[in-house]
């Protein structure tokens, strides 16, 4: 029987599983932690969790006899797409990529920035409180900037130990994080705005599924500036923006059966 390597951690991940179970395929579900997420219930679906290199990723395929990966990850986990594409290369297997679609629409209200430098410079730059909307992994740019500006910040992040310590390690006062997990509907995020008296809100373009649709409204009801970083290039790969089409070209390209 025919099995897939799914790279998960999107809202996705459980409607790509779902569909390649369906249509016959074991599917092993990995994610970057073991943070609550539903992978879909289905006798042809598992999941591990924990980070994977090189090492760990070949033998993942390997072990599982994987035919091929199916990247579902977020826009941003630029490494392990990267990974992912140079492995598949290396094994001659298929390397389907789903990308969610833009959310994102020029305004006057949004700024858009190439990185989390650039962001970080514009956001603190604009003499109003900022909420960062970007997770953990990249605060250290604004909390420099902030105290070069003078600038306050706020990160909402989720609601993990190692999420507030990261917050902690890069200067961030307790009080100026929120935990919380998204995605959040508009009045949510109008809440936060006033709440903190926001001025701007900084995101990242992760698609309608990732709640940038409702940040957008949220900042425009409450004349909140954007700042959102552009998507980084994507690697090589068969990219699909439809769950339903990634399904049908993997199973064109390789039936479950054989």
């Amino acid at each position: 029987m025919a099995s897939v390597l799914l790279l998960g951690g999107t809202s996705e991940t459980r409607e790509i599983a779902l569909g390649l179970a369906q249509a016959g395929y074991d599917v092993l579900v990995s994610t970057a932690t073991d943070i609550d997420l539903d992978v879909g219930r289905h006798p042809r679906i598992r999941r591990r969790s924990g980070r994977l290199d090189r090492q760990s990723m070949r033998r993942e395929i390997i072990g599982t006899q994987a035919f091929a990966i199916v990247d579902a990850t977020h826009p941003y986990a630029v490494e392990i797409s990267a990974l992912a594409a140079d492995l598949a290369s290396e094994l001659g297997i298929p390397h389907f990529v789903y990308l969610r679609p833009r959310a994102s629409a020029a305004s006057e209200e949004v700024l858009f920035a190439a990185d989390h430098e650039e962001a970080a410079a514009l956001a603190c730059g604009l003499g109003r409180p900022v909420l960062l909307t970007i997770g953990s992994t990249h605060l250290e740019p604004y909390a420099r900037q902030a105290r070069l500006s003078g600038a306050m910040i706020f990160a909402r992040v989720l609601p993990e130990n190692s999420s507030l310590e990261t917050c902690l390690s890069v200067g961030l006062d307790r009080e100026h994080v929120i935990t919380g997990r998204g995605p959040f509907s508009t009045e949510e995020n109008r809440e936060t705005i006033r709440k903190l008296n926001i001025g701007v809100l900084v995101t990242k373009d992760s698609g309608a599924a990732g709640g940038v649709v409702e940040k957008l409204e949220a900042a425009r009801a409450e004349g909140c500036k954007v700042v959102m970083i552009k998507r980084p290039g994507q690697e090589a790969g068969a990219r699909f923006g439809s769950v339903r089409d990634l399904v049908a070209a993997i199973t064109i390209r390789i039936p479950a059966g054989g």
